[in-house]
């Protein structure tokens, strides 16, 4: 079957409405900074490609320290103003720039689509939730701020390509909401198209948003330890955060890290595998590059073919490919498991560490076909990679290495003994999320005190969380405050007997509530 791109989805036509919707952030193709309350067309220019085929999409900058430290100075002066804003009228800018946000939700999923790869249903489903998470954090910052203020200088964020919306703008908007400044740095690997329009609605709705593109070594260093800053928050690899926790764990400035690593699953005394099938297919959003996909799972050697009935199906079920390749100009856009990876070269190293694991006694139990992938004729696959399935050897000689790259490759390890489930689910030192499929829900929870995760799911898979839920067991992924729900209004301000819940000297790692 021939596939083309549905109609006005071509990138040359999702650009044209962009640059329609905000044509103060472009010129000639290349997207401008935002700092010192206007567009600057500083910096190196830097082509963008896409993910999906490997076209060039446009050209952003790549900005120097010495400007960087410029933005953060005047971002300070912006916060001074807005932090002496009284909450009604941050409240409507707010809501003013969600308003519009909203109106503008299928041109910022479209452009996830093309800049990160990910299928048009999972791009939606991340602006959506942006934009929820905000609108209950209108609703309830008056409760949660009760008497606490505004930190002394702006927020710094750094974040990871995925989840732009939900992740980065969420949090940015409920730091002004909150009485902060606010300052992001646009990731090096996709997004920056569509952050550039987010940020560009959101000042012209008032707020004093500063938006900086550049390389993170070069860049880090001023967003981390400039005097004006007031908190950092930052969401990607564990190498980053290390880096990062090192710089601010003895600083006593605020600070909010959560470290992407190896999730895992763990199976035991288990029977309800028509359960799990549904939580292993929703598994695969993203490709599994995302901070809380499971791509480890731990399963008791008794129940390892009765888990393989349930799972290898689920691996021969899942579709990828060209997020935007549909078979008539009438279809819906495909409602893929995942779309590329997020470049080539990510793809390729995937690749490269799934022929070493195996070389070095991982077995195959699945390795998916790059031809089942829905493609256009003659486009470029090589950012694509086929669900995969290692059985490997307990014990770290088996382990894939934690830091990545992530990908659609699960590993499985039998265990014998509860000791060896959890010794196998704690492989990464911390996690952002782990799960216990167990039908006795008090050994699960029993399990759970000892699994270090930042989340524990029992019977389920757990996600971050936006609003309100709690954490549960043991980490080392997450350093310095919470930032779900009530706590990051808490984390942004400053109150009085200030005791901070999180991984924190003196802080609370297992609230109740905030």
């Amino acid at each position: 079957m021939t596939l083309r791109l549905a109609p006005g989805t071509a990138w040359a036509d999702v650009l044209s409405r962009a640059i329609a919707v905000t044509p103060e952030v472009f010129a000639a193709g290349r997207l401008r900074s935002l700092f010192s309350g206007a567009w600057q067309d500083a910096g190196q220019p830097v082509t963008l490609h896409s993910p999906i085929d490997g076209s060039r999409l446009a050209t952003r900058s790549r900005l120097d320290a010495r400007t960087a430290a410029l933005a953060v100075r005047d971002a300070a002066d912006q916060h001074q103003q807005w932090s002496a804003t009284w909450l009604p009228e941050r409240r409507a800018r707010v809501l003013a720039a969600l308003e519009e946000l909203s109106t503008q939700r299928d041109l910022l999923a479209l452009l996830q689509v093309w800049e990160i790869g990910v299928p048009w249903p999972q791009a939606c489903a991340d602006v959506d939730r942006a934009l929820d998470a905000v609108r209950w954090s209108v609703d309830q910052v008056e409760r949660q701020l009760g008497d606490r203020d505004p930190l002394p200088g702006p927020v710094s964020n750094l974040a990871s390509w995925h989840h732009p919306m939900s992740v980065l703008v969420h949090a940015e908007l409920v730091q002004l909401l909150a009485g902060n400044a606010v300052i992001a740095k646009i990731p090096s690997q996709g997004g920056a198209v569509g952050l550039t329009i987010a940020h560009a609605i959101m000042a012209r709705a008032g707020l004093p948003v500063t938006l900086l593109s550049g390389c993170g070594t070069e860049l880090s260093p001023v967003l981390v330890r400039s005097r004006e800053i007031g908190a950092v928050t930052s969401v990607g690899a564990r190498s980053d955060g290390g880096d990062l926790a090192a710089a601010l764990v003895d600083s006593g400035r605020r600070h909010i890290i959560e470290q992407d690593s190896g999730n895992a699953w763990g199976i035991w005394e288990f029977s309800q595998w028509d359960r799990l099938v549904g939580h292993l297919r929703t598994g695969f959003e993203y490709g599994k590059q995302h901070g809380t996909a499971y791509r480890r799972f731990v399963v008791q050697r008794k129940l390892v073919d009765r888990f393989l009935g349930a799972y290898l199906p689920v691996l021969k079920a899942v579709r990828f490919g060209h997020p935007l390749a549909v078979a008539a100009a009438g279809d819906s856009l495909p409602d893929l498991d995942y779309g590329p990876l997020i470049s080539a070269a990510t793809a390729a190293e995937l690749r490269r560490e799934v022929d070493e694991a195996i070389n070095g006694g991982a077995v195959p139990l699945h390795r998916g076909s790059p031809e089942a992938g829905r493609f256009l004729d003659g486009q470029d696959t090589s950012a694509y990679v086929a669900p995969t399935a290692l059985l490997v050897r307990p014990g770290r000689a088996g382990r894939r290495r934690p830091a990545g790259p992530f990908g659609p490759v699960d590993t499985i390890v039998v265990a014998d003994t509860e000791d060896e489930l959890l010794s196998e689910m704690n492989a990464s030192d911390g996690a952002p999320v782990a799960s216990l499929a167990v039908d006795d829900e008090d050994l699960a929870a029993k399990l759970a005190r000892d699994v270090r995760a930042f989340r524990v799911g029992i019977n389920h898979p757990r996600s971050r969380g936006e609003r309100a839920e709690q954490p549960v067991g043991r980490d080392a992924s997450w350093i310095g405050a919470l930032a779900g729900g009530d706590h990051l209004v808490r984390a942004v301000t400053v109150g009085p007997g200030d005791r901070l819940n999180g991984n924190i000297p003196g802080g609370d790692r297992d609230p109740g509530h905030p």
